[in-house]
Parts: C-alpha cells; structure tokens; sequence
C-alpha cells in the first residue's frame, strides 16, 4: 500500500510539474519578449538617416525594426516598392512620384507626409533680390521638373512671368516676361552651386545648398515660398495600394510625424528641408 502511495504521489508531483511548464509556457508567449516586425525602407543617398535613426530608435519600442535600403537614383525607389523588394520607401515629391505611379500603373499609393525642400536663389556677388542686374545670367537646373519648378519660382519673386496654363513644368520657351532680360544658364542639379563663381545666382535644390556649406534661410537671396504651389514637391511615405492600411506602416507613419521628427528635422537640415504635415496635413 504504501509503495501505491507513493507511486501515486510521484506521479501526481509530475503533473502538477507539468501543468505549470505549461502554464508558464503560455504566459510567456502571451506577455513575455515581444516579436519584431522589421520594414524595409528604400532611402535616396544617406542625407536623411539622421532623421530615420530618430524615428528608428522609437519604433525599435514597438517591436518595429526599420531596415534601410539605400538607392543612387530616383527611378530605382518606385520599381522596387512596385516589384516588392522594399516594404515603403520616403525620398520622392509626391510630384515625381504620382508620375511614375500613373505611367506604369503601378498600383503604389501615399500614405504620409514628410519633409518639404525649398528651392533658393543664391549669389555670391549680390545680397539681395533688387540687386540683380539687367541681363543677370542665372544657372538653372536642367532637370524638367526641377526647371520648371525654379522658373515658378523666379515669377513668384517677380523676375519674371511664365505662361498660366504652363502648370508645374513650365520650360525656358515658356516665359512671356522677363523685364530684366535674365540671361539662363542650364546645369546639372548636382552642379549649381558650384555655377556660383561663374554666373550672377543660381537655382540650387535644399539639399546641394547644405552640401555647399550654404544656408538656406541665411544664405539665399531668395527662397522658395511654402505654400499651396509648392505642394507637389512635398515628399512622402509610400507603399503599395494594398498595403495602405496595414497596421505596421501606419505605425511607422504615425512615429514620423511627431515633434520629436520636426525637431531632428530642424537640427539636421537647418532649413534645407521643413517638416511638411505641419503645413500640408499628414498626407
């Protein structure tokens, strides 16, 4: 009897052992280490991981781990999100953007708002606006969209006027004033600040002028207005339609668009780029 009894003992210990093995197996699948869900993020260049790491770090809480994929050009972002290499990717206008989405019938979608860039107008040989010249040579981006952008904004500083149905993309044959005879010098993007020793101003993009130790807000004798027009060169978050309302991405989105950002946005590109869903509504 008393062999029974232990025997039975003995058993009853190793299922109650068993019984919390599984219970404790539960609790910890249910509040133990949190599972991370990692996004693969296309990215332009590397200019902008100092905001992203900001963003990263905090997502990194949610059990979100951001992973770059860095790109050399602006074509490569939209193919990969299109043939799903990349989960979203946020280095595109939403002009460049829709583009290329329209084109290809590409099935991507916006889903936020990041950063704005102001295109200036800089000159080493003159401080201000009214101190141009007549027959002032200006160097212009050659990229269409980008030269488009920048005559819109020589007729909103009152240098001269395009045609009104030209739109976004008006071209150098485009303009119907220019009382002051600017002579246009077209370069390569990359280029226009370096075309500052040679021409009287130049268009450059926000992110070549920081790259030439020039401030924007400081240094540009006039820059572009942050307004209505501008709209079409916000930049934005993308993916594709069908992952427009994942739960994951709008994580990511809602962790962008925050103070924390606006400031890492501030400090980073001291004007070179400004927080855009402040201005234009998260997306």
């Amino acid at each position: 009897m008393k062999r029974k009894r232990r025997t039975g003992l003995i058993i009853s210990v190793i299922l109650a052992i068993v019984v919390v093995v599984g219970i404790a197996g539960i609790v910890h699948q249910r509040f133990g280490k949190t599972s991370t869900t990692t996004v693969r993020l296309g990215l332009v260049g590397t200019d902008s991981e100092p905001v992203w790491d900001n963003v990263r770090k905090r997502l990194k809480k949610q059990g979100i781990n951001i992973e770059y994929v860095i790109f050399n050009d602006y074509v490569q972002p939209d193919v990969a999100l299109k043939d799903g290499k990349i989960d979203m990717h946020s280095c595109l206008t939403r002009y460049y953007f829709e583009s290329y989405n329209k084109q290809q019938n590409a099935h991507l979608t916006a889903i936020g708002n990041t950063v704005i860039s102001p295109l200036g107008l800089y000159s080493q040989k003159y401080k201000k606006l009214q101190d141009l010249p007549n027959g002032a040579t200006i160097a212009i981006p050659n990229e269409p969209t980008t030269l488009g952008r920048g005559l819109n904004v020589l007729q909103s500083a009152g240098l001269i006027k395009v045609k009104k149905d030209s739109g976004i993309k008006p071209s150098l044959k485009d303009i119907t004033s220019n009382p002051r005879n600017l002579q246009f010098k077209e370069v390569d993007p990359a280029t226009a600040a370096r075309a500052l020793n040679s021409v009287d101003a130049a268009i450059i993009n926000g992110n070549y002028a920081v790259a030439a130790n020039l401030n924007p807000k400081k240094d540009s004798i006039y820059l572009e207005p942050i307004n209505k027009a501008a709209k079409p060169y916000v930049n934005i978050i993308a993916v594709q339609e069908k992952n427009k309302d994942n739960e994951v991405y709008k994580k990511v989105v809602a962790a962008y668009q925050t103070e924390q950002t606006k400031q890492a946005i501030e400090k980073t590109y001291k004007g070179a780029q400004e927080a855009a869903w402040p201005i234009y509504g998260r997306n």
